[in-house]
């Protein structure tokens, strides 16, 4: 059997930051709003537990992590390369079905980081996504856009305003 062992962060390697590259319209790409990363954020009742299984169980590498006000913490785990699976109700089912034995998928929030937000917002919304807030810039200094999108999901566009690529969440 193989354990994980915790390696101190300042003792990691800190892995490149990977890119989703995905093929967009002609009409979108005369602004910045190529995708360049994806984030699943997930809210965890139990985050020392849900840190300790990713980061240690799983080996994911621990790429940022920060605390702010009322106990708030986040941690960014790397998880490689990224991809984006849309799937119909039938093949949900049916990958539960295989895998669980019955219908237990929930649903997320997806995070995009683009290269302008505002763009990406505006062609978002008109490719069919509800608004549920305009660009914000947050205390991380990143704009983000929260919206409604086609399939249910909930979606983050943020952009970075440091230039850094860094944030503390999305």
């Amino acid at each position: 059997m193989c354990h994980a062992r915790h390696i101190h962060p300042s003792r990691r390697a800190r892995p490149k930051r990977l890119s989703l590259r995905l093929w967009y319209l002609s009409s979108v790409s005369d602004h910045d709003t190529g995708i360049r990363q994806l984030r699943l954020v997930v809210h965890a009742e139990d985050y020392e537990g849900a840190l300790r299984f990713f980061r240690d169980v799983l080996g994911m590498p621990e790429e940022e992590a920060y605390a702010g006000d009322g106990g708030a913490q986040v941690t960014i785990l790397g998880a490689g390369r990224a991809t984006l699976e849309i799937a119909n109700t039938a093949q949900v089912e049916m990958i539960d079905d295989v895998e669980v034995g019955r219908r237990v998928a929930p649903h997320f929030r997806v995070a995009l980081e683009v290269g302008d937000a505002s763009a990406a917002n505006d062609a978002a919304v008109g490719g069919g996504a509800e608004p549920v807030a305009p660009p914000t810039r947050t205390p991380w200094d990143s704009l983000n856009a929260r919206l409604d999108a086609p399939g249910g999901v909930h979606l983050t566009l943020f952009q970075e305003l440091g230039g850094s690529g860094d944030d503390a969440g999305s």
